[in-house]
């Protein structure tokens, strides 16, 4: 199904692995398209209830981008391909099934973009994460001005933007840029362990926790049409109050039994 991706499902956790090791897992325009079509599978198979992000081999989450696909683009072209990028992680960012990047060692350019639009996300004791396209006097194209900023602030964005300074696991959790730091042989275990938690809450409650806490890094009206987070916070309530996992929860909490959350 795929020609750069390792994915199987794995008690409704689709484990989505980055299989070019010998590239560091390096994005390609091939990576893209299977990472576009995997996310379209989360998105239309209900066996798949949250998605693991990670990258093969001991060595590298993603490293980058694929720097030998840069050569001889023009200013259009290399805006055409920051805009699918961008479109890309944005699918990933706004899907209503937890997406979760296990970083299991380099987290560099694109890849630290990609892990950034997860989520959230956990890494291994070996993890680097960094925006490192200055050296080639370029910027993050795919949304990493944008999302570094909004996890770590303005000053460390602009600082870790400019000296292209890597930070590892210690400092990516001082950071709050991860959530958790593993050893490497314990990172998908404890990736599913939380994912297994979050499965057994409601489904569409947890798609509107994402899109909410996605609005609220929504600074700029133009982009959320002037509504405020709180205002769409309402709506959002609302449209989970009317819900039949509202009426199970509930009825759980007052009998005192677990839920059985459907979806509906």
């Amino acid at each position: 199904m795929y020609q750069t991706l390792l994915a199987t499902i794995e008690n409704g956790i689709y484990i989505i692995t980055i299989n070019r090791p010998d590239k560091l897992n390096a994005l390609n325009k091939q990576v893209f398209t299977d990472l576009n079509t995997a996310i379209d599978e989360v998105n239309s198979n209900p066996e798949i209830k949250s998605v693991i992000i990670t990258g093969a081999g001991p060595k590298a989450f993603v490293a980058g981008a694929d720097i030998t696909e840069f050569g001889g683009l023009n200013k259009d072209e290399a805006m055409a391909l920051a805009k699918r990028g961008q479109e890309i992680f944005f699918k990933i960012e706004n899907c209503k099934k937890p997406v979760v990047a296990a970083v299991n060692g380099f987290a560099l350019g694109g890849g630290c973009e990609l892990a950034m639009a997860c989520h959230f996300r956990l890494c291994s004791e070996n993890a680097k994460f960094g925006q490192p396209e200055v050296n080639l006097g370029l910027i993050p194209g795919y949304g990493g001005t944008q999302r570094l900023t909004q996890l770590v602030g303005k000053g460390k964005s602009m600082e870790l933007q400019m000296t292209a300074h890597l930070v590892d696991a210690t400092e990516a959790l001082q950071l709050k840029l991860v959530n958790h730091v593993t050893a490497a042989e314990s990172l998908l275990d404890k990736t599913k362990d939380i994912l297994h938690v979050i499965m057994s809450k409601a489904p569409f409650a947890i798609g509107k926790i994402v899109e909410c806490v996605n609005f609220a890094a929504l600074s700029d009206s133009s982009f959320n049409n002037g509504k405020s987070g709180y205002a769409k916070e309402i709506e959002a309530f609302g449209d989970c109050f009317v819900t039949e996992d509202m009426k199970e929860g509930t009825a759980a909490f007052l009998e005192k039994r677990k839920a059985n959350f459907t979806g509906k």
